[in-house]
């Protein structure tokens, strides 16, 4: 054999080595940015999911308590609301101010800011509905309630007894 032939080569080169290192530091920190944005939308989503909670809960509570309730029965003029706390949401306050209709005074749009507080600065959006002069959905259940348990219920036959029964023949209670 002559001093000119080849050697084998075993291992890497110290550039295979570098470049290898190089491509994994750049696919590790695409990963990395990738879960930090993904955390990020997550984040984003529960905060928003959570806001949009805290808004239903606030128009829930204004269809009850705006309007108060008359002692003849009837709905009054809306209230004027300062920094009521919102039902389950911690930390959260509403102020709502009801403009009428002038084409139906028995509409409103409500003009509602919600305050809370994040990294210590106090922080505030606004938003409109529109709500009616009506007595509250749980008002009027109760008042149904209460009406059907004024009733006596209405007499039954012996079982088989002969006829129709006073069930029937009897009309519907409003």
């Amino acid at each position: 054999m002559s001093a000119s032939t080849t050697r084998t080569q075993s291992g890497f080169t110290i550039l295979e080595v570098v470049l290898a290192m190089g491509l994994l530091v750049m696919a590790m920190t695409s990963l990395l940015g990738l879960f930090t944005f993904g955390a990020a939308l997550t984040r984003t989503a529960a905060l928003r999911t959570a806001a949009a909670t805290a808004i239903e809960a606030v128009v829930a509570d204004l269809e009850e308590s705006l309007f108060p309730l008359e002692e003849d029965g009837s709905v009054g003029d809306p209230r004027v609301i300062v920094d009521r706390p919102v039902p389950g949401a911690a930390g959260v306050i509403y102020s709502a101010l009801a403009r009428v209709n002038p084409d139906d005074p028995d509409e409103f749009a409500v003009d509602v800011e919600v305050f809370w507080e994040a990294a210590g600065v106090r922080r505030a959006r606004k938003f409109t509905t529109l709500l009616l002069r009506e007595v509250p959905f749980g008002e009027r259940l109760r008042r149904r309630f209460i009406q059907a348990r004024s009733f006596p219920p209405p007499p039954e036959t012996a079982p088989g007894g002969e006829g129709q029964s006073a069930m029937s023949s009897t009309p519907d209670r409003p």
